[in-house]
């Protein structure tokens, strides 16, 4: 596995590193969101680790250039911790993110959890029934797609599972904390944010009001649930 990773501090860098090449990973390096938009040019990689404050391009720019033709997962490096600076990650595709300083612990596991479901999204792990079907969207597990009343929709690693987790179990209804612990494989913990964040992108592309969602419902003090449309 080859992971990017892309700070302007370069004792960071180095550190992350080191313990990425440890756990035998393949590790690139940027200094700022330019240079690693050209690294991925040459570069197959199945990982980025993305700083936001870097000179000439930060992260959150990068990522939406990034997300314009890729979805590569993205764990974005903050050394703010306030919750907005996350949110504004989250918005722009970022599929989880670690404020500095970190535990080099947690960032591996973070590492290893995106790439993991990155690996199941490739298609390692075919179903006999590959297609999803409620109402006007279709979520083909094998392709990795997702279409929206016949026009095809793009969706981040992240994105995917959690509406893959919604078509399987139409009607049911799963905490925010269920959902993070489904999805991004690890106790719950503050996660209400990230949680209500994704969903809002979901709904930005399967509903046509999302404000006023038809499929994707709250259930106020309990959590989401996705309607049935047969």
């Amino acid at each position: 596995m080859k992971i990017l990773v892309c700070d302007d501090d370069k004792e960071i860098v180095e550190a992350i590193t080191i313990y990425l090449e440890k756990e035998g990973y393949t590790v690139i390096t940027a200094c700022n969101g330019k240079e690693a938009l050209r690294e991925l040019q040459d570069e197959q990689v199945q990982l980025i680790i993305l700083d936001i404050m870097m000179p000439e391009m930060d992260g959150l720019e990068a990522l939406l250039k990034l997300r314009e033709y890729s979805s590569i997962p993205v764990i974005l490096l903050s050394a703010k911790s306030e919750d907005a600076d996350k949110i504004k990650g989250l918005n722009v595709g970022a599929d989880d993110y670690i404020t500095k300083p970190f535990n080099p612990l947690e960032l591996l596991a973070r590492v290893k959890s995106q790439l993991r479901r990155y690996t199941q999204l490739g298609g390692l792990q075919e179903k006999s029934s590959h297609l999803l079907i409620n109402g006007g969207i279709t979520l083909d597990t094998v392709g990795k797609q997702v279409t929206v009343d016949g026009e095809l929709k793009k969706f981040t690693p992240t994105e995917f599972r959690i509406l893959q987790l919604f078509m399987e179990n139409v009607g049911t209804v799963f905490s925010s904390a269920q959902i993070y612990e489904r999805i991004w494989g690890e106790d719950a913990y503050a996660t209400d944010n990230i949680v209500s964040v994704h969903i809002r992108r979901i709904r930005e592309k399967i509903e046509i009001d999302p404000k006023n969602p038809d499929y994707i419902k709250v259930m106020w003090g309990v959590g989401y649930r996705m309607v049935s449309k047969g």
